[in-house]
């Protein structure tokens, strides 16, 4: 069966469904059937069809990220064991423009990421590590390389580099039964939140099926004419009219009839996790997103034992909010660079 991830109606549940709350019980929420066997997958020597090669020009051409080239990275990224946000099609696609992403291939057939923050140039290498001599041609033009992983960091090291921690960019990891019961008293206030909500307002879930991405798409026109900055808009906004052909799934909740919040989010690290990409929800209804945040945990499917909430960017408010929830663990993530490189 092809590979899914979005919410569907089904007349039995599938391998990781289950009822989503207040809908009736022929509609589940997929998170995520059988890959399909016929998949691309990294092989030896990093080749990829004929069909494709052409879409992604030899270092230094680059390509824009399209939906041309997502049959192509789309099963590569899912198959990436470390759980890195970053690295999914749909976030390297969505956040194209705000990053300055491209794509290019290396002699030796490897796949990177090139991208540029405020006129910083920096470089990707999600599906592993070129040779040295690659690398000191990608440093020496890029200035550093971004989104290194855990796994990664030794070898860059022994290969001299100077690899340091970024912990602006974290992933908060949580585990999935924990936000979805929120027990014992390091919970209480989230729980006296939800509790408060609940006592206050009606509200009723769905799955977030192509019929309501108009009332999504609401929620989040609602949410940025509530805050001074776009933040992350243009992205979510994309994301929602494109959720079917980036396979994003996710919910939507109305409180007293009226749409007031969202989430949209994909699997992760070869299935055992789920990342929240974008949450929404109106600030007219105190407790709503202490709500969301465990009542979309509750209908994830049990394969995913960790929900990836994404980094705090640096931002003092996020890192405090995201830390109360107790995370069980950190998706760590470390920058490269050149020994005497003007990036630190």
């Amino acid at each position: 069966m092809p590979y899914s991830a979005k919410c569907a109606r089904q007349s039995v549940p599938g391998r990781y469904t289950k009822n989503f709350p207040g809908v009736p019980g022929d509609v589940y929420y997929v998170v995520g059937v059988m890959k399909n066997e016929q998949s691309m997958i990294f092989r030896q020597h990093h080749s990829f069809p004929d069909g494709l090669r052409d879409m992604i020009p030899e270092y230094p051409a680059a390509a824009a990220v399209t939906m041309a080239i997502r049959p192509l990275l789309h099963p590569l990224f899912q198959a990436l064991p470390d759980g890195i946000s970053e690295f999914t099609f749909a976030n390297i696609y969505l956040f194209r423009a705000a990053h300055n992403y491209l794509l290019s291939r290396l002699s030796d057939g490897r796949i990177v990421i090139l991208g540029n923050d405020h006129g910083h140039p920096f470089f990707m290498s999600p599906f592993g590590l070129p040779e040295k001599p690659l690398l000191d041609l990608l440093m020496t033009n890029h200035g550093r390389m971004k989104c290194v992983a855990a796994s990664q960091k030794e070898f860059l090291e022994a290969m001299g580099f100077v690899v340091t921690e970024d912990r602006d960019n974290f992933d908060y990891l949580y585990l999935r039964r924990e936000l979805a019961e929120l027990t014992g008293r390091k919970f209480q206030k989230k729980r006296n939140l939800i509790k408060g909500f609940l006592n206050n307002f009606n509200w009723e879930g769905r799955p977030l099926l192509p019929e309501l991405l108009g009332d999504a798409i609401g929620i989040l026109e609602a949410w940025r004419n509530e805050h001074d900055s776009a933040g992350d808009y243009a992205a979510a906004r994309e994301a929602l009219e494109k959720s079917e052909e980036l396979q994003l799934c996710g919910g939507i909740y109305y409180v007293d009839g009226q749409p007031a919040a969202f989430t949209l989010g994909e699997e992760l690290a070869c299935g055992t996790s789920f990342v929240i990409h974008f949450e929404k929800a109106l600030n007219r209804y105190k407790g709503i997103y202490q709500f969301i945040n465990q009542a979309f945990a509750g209908i994830l499917g049990e394969s995913y034992t960790t929900i990836n909430r994404e980094q705090d960017l640096g931002e003092e408010g996020l890192r405090h909010a995201k830390l109360s929830y107790r995370p069980s663990g950190f998706v760590e993530k470390f920058s490269a660079t050149l020994p005497h490189s003007a990036y630190k």
